[in-house]
């Protein structure tokens, strides 16, 4: 494949058009299955180690990260997060093109950031044939368990998804947003500093 070739896929993959596995082949270098393989193995305690794997995997990372083992990504060189960004167990990037993380994010266990689908008809899926939309998760998101965000999706500043929730469109800021497919229950609002036991209460 020559660089006309490569220039016409990733013009595609750009504008969310479909391309194809052998098309794309040549992107196989920005994976970093082993340096992932190598972080879900380190021990607890080599959290310096940790560290350094991470900035290794991933395309950009903030400060204090914790992201907890194991975790799983397509490649993990379009993944960037924030700072103060915690997720939990069995977190996956399927990350053809960019996921973009902002400060303070939180995701409990087994969430999935797919930046790629598939189209629908099956002979348009011959050679794994795909397509992908980066994915943006702002400031200050909680993404609870289970959860599946989709192709070309942006959660705003702020909002809940809960738990089991597919979010297959937009989500505003502020918002506490369920189900499958996942929609605005409703605002968060200042009622919401009070709905649980603060420090200051006791």
């Amino acid at each position: 494949m020559g660089r006309d070739d490569e220039r016409d896929v990733l013009d595609r993959m750009g504008r969310g058009l479909v391309y194809t596995e052998s098309e794309a082949v040549f992107l196989d270098e920005r994976r970093r299955a082993d340096l992932i393989f190598a972080y879900n193995h380190t021990p607890p305690g080599e959290a310096d180690k940790r560290r350094s794997l991470l900035r290794a995997i991933l395309g950009s990372v903030g400060e204090r990260p914790a992201l907890h083992p194991p975790f799983s990504a397509a490649f993990g060189s379009n993944v960037h997060i924030g700072d103060d960004f915690f997720g939990n167990v069995n977190l996956a990037f399927v990350d053809d093109v960019e996921i973009r993380i902002g400060h303070g994010v939180m995701t409990a266990p087994s969430v999935t950031l797919t930046t790629t689908g598939h189209p629908v008809h099956p002979a348009r899926r011959v050679d794994f044939a795909r397509f992908s939309e980066p994915i943006v998760i702002e400031d200050k998101v909680w993404i609870g368990s289970n959860v599946v965000v989709l192709p070309g999706v942006r959660i705003g500043y702020g909002s809940v998804i809960g738990a089991g929730s597919v979010v297959a469109k937009d989500v505003p800021p502020m918002v506490v947003a369920v189900g499958t497919p996942c929609r605005v229950l409703r605002d968060i609002t200042d009622d919401d500093l009070t709905t649980r036991t603060s420090a200051a209460d006791r």
